[in-house]
């Protein structure tokens, strides 16, 4: 899959079907059909600080904060996991393979 900003289809840089957006967040594809309004009160200087990290406006910046912490229980999921699952990897293979 190619490398997908967030975007929604209908605002600048849209290309999905109507009501889709996309968000790529350490390399995860999320597409969601359907949006949901919110309005919620957050510290400015957290904002702002927010804003200043991902480079994006308030909307893109509140989207890839969910996100991640979407994101982060898959991660803590697979650190569960650590050293439970077997397996038979040849790393020269793998070397020779991404050559």
């Amino acid at each position: 899959m190619g490398d997908f900003p967030m975007f929604r289809a209908g605002s600048r840089g849209g290309g999905l079907s109507p009501g889709l957006f996309a968000v790529n967040c350490y390399g995860i594809i999320f597409r969601m059909a359907k949006t949901q309004k919110i309005t919620t009160h957050v510290p400015a200087e957290l904002l702002r600080k927010a804003r200043r990290a991902t480079g994006k406006g308030i909307t893109e910046t509140v989207r890839l904060g969910l996100g991640m912490v979407a994101s982060s229980r898959a991660a803590a999921e697979l650190r569960r996991l650590r050293g439970k699952v077997r397996l038979k990897i040849d790393l020269e293979e793998l070397r020779r393979d991404r050559r």
